[in-house]
């Protein structure tokens, strides 16, 4: 490996004010992911104008859509928390070298996914609950978002690399701008104009893909050609070996957390679709409002990870327990501000995305319960990804299966079968209760473990 010049942080996340230093690099994200998450109520949005039928195929496919984003947020998660650790003890060099190899690794990995997917289309749909009407508008939808997905990989891994070095200005342009392409092309491919025909649901997913495929030319061009953050060439076999190793150590649990998500989801959609495809479609109209109304966690999530490993890789604990404390804070405030006003607008939300009555009668309920729980949901996540920051891959593994398989999922079950959907949607926040609990007990515990390793280092 070839020592090369120094990488220029962004952002000084060692020395600068914790607070102001966490909202610096937090806003510019929140900006890029309210139009990057845009799109999804975008095309929910127009979707809806077709009809239930294709609003409950498009709401099918989120837990699916998500497993394959959530191999790249896995081994983006990976690669930045490798990265800004090394960025942190002043080891750019090696920090090139991974962020080279965290993309390739993407590529392949992303691509096996989306060719299993291809293949698997009915039987994986089938077993969701999705009948043979939905089906069909689901194989015109997944077939172009398979092709899509892999576009989607190198631009979620190289903005992590940007962010690991501190710049979060940069990916939240490029989610704006792909946000933006796809709002944009969505109403033109769904129900045509000019000379483009009218596509349908397949039009959701050819907007996308094209929104994706600009991202991916853009992200490429500037991590190779403008900011020399990878190397300009593929890494050589013994080279990728190394790096995909330690990039999975972190990436493979990360990934398989985020991955449990849509798993869980799954299941609970199945229970959902008991109930009808009025149901359906509010469960996947919740699934998308709720991205929005958790945007800033999501935006800490990213931001706080690099945070942490940096510090830890200068060996400042105190400036990590400061910064997490902080954000957990913060975002319980922010989170029941969120839920008041959502709560307010329910009515005129529920008749925005719902052409019938019980559908928009539906959507009200999910958000009159569902949201008052999502400031301890963002207590999970942070700590979630701060576990992967400080190289703790397999306690963010263990909080997610705790979370969803051992509270979440029966406990929505229970409450399901003993009061409907009003018990499935109020069970939730009971099982996000107590594991934000367990997750920032289990954080405190590991800090203090990280500092006695850190004085043991230093007095031997």
């Amino acid at each position: 490996m070839s020592k090369v010049s120094s990488i220029p942080p962004k952002n000084d996340l060692i020395h600068s004010p914790i607070a102001k230093t966490l909202k610096n690099m937090t806003l510019p994200m929140i900006m890029g992911m309210v139009m990057l998450m845009t799109f999804g109520l975008v095309d929910t949005f127009f979707v809806s104008l077709l009809g239930t039928e294709q609003l409950a195929a498009i709401s099918f496919t989120f837990p699916v859509t998500f497993t394959l984003i959530s191999l790249n947020i896995g081994l983006g998660i990976g690669a930045s928390a490798i990265i800004a650790r090394y960025l942190g003890s002043g080891q750019t060099h090696l920090a090139r070298e991974f962020a080279t190899g965290a993309l390739m690794l993407s590529f392949m990995m992303v691509g096996a996914l989306a060719l299993i997917g291809w293949f698997s289309i009915d039987p994986i749909f089938t077993l969701l609950g999705a009948d043979p009407q939905q089906l069909l508008y689901i194989r015109d939808y997944m077939h172009v978002w398979y092709v899509a997905g892999v576009f989607l990989a190198l631009p979620m891994v190289g903005n992590s690399v940007l962010r690991a070095s501190g710049d979060t200005k940069t990916p939240s342009l490029v989610m704006a701008t792909s946000g933006v392409i796809n709002a944009i092309l969505d109403p033109i491919f769904i129900f045509g104009w000019g000379p483009v025909p009218a596509m349908g649901i397949k039009g959701a997913a050819y907007a996308t893909l094209i929104a994706w495929l600009i991202g991916l030319i853009y992200i490429l061009n500037l991590l190779i050609v403008k900011r020399n953050l990878v190397l300009p060439r593929l890494l050589t076999w013994s080279e990728l070996k190394l790096s995909s190793v330690n990039i999975l150590k972190i990436g493979l649990p990360a990934a398989g957390a985020n991955m449990l998500t849509p798993i869980a989801s799954g299941v609970l959609t199945a229970v959902v679709a008991t109930y009808g495809s009025e149901a359906v479609a509010t469960w996947g109209v919740g699934n998308r409002l709720e991205s929005i109304a958790s945007i800033v966690i999501l935006a800490l999530s990213m931001t706080l990870p690099p945070f942490i490993s940096q510090n830890l890789g200068a060996g400042k604990i105190n400036r990590v327990e400061q910064a997490y404390l902080l954000c957990i804070k913060f975002v319980l405030a922010w989170q029941l501000f969120i839920f008041v006003i959502v709560w307010l607008l329910s009515p005129w939300i529920a008749e925005l995305f719902a052409k019938e009555a019980k559908v928009a009668e539906l959507i009200q309920l999910f958000l009159s319960i569902v949201p008052l729980g999502y400031g301890l949901q963002g207590v999970i996540i942070l700590t979630n990804s701060s576990f992967n920051a400080m190289h703790k891959p397999m306690a963010a593994l263990s909080l997610s299966v705790i979370r969803l398989f051992v509270f979440f999922v029966p406990i929505s079950y229970l409450g399901s079968a003993l009061l409907a959907l009003k018990g499935m949607f109020a069970a939730g926040i009971v099982a996000n209760l107590i594991t934000a609990m367990i997750a920032y007990y289990w954080f405190k515990r590991l800090l203090v473990s990280e500092n006695l390793n850190q004085l043991t280092e230093v007095t031997s």
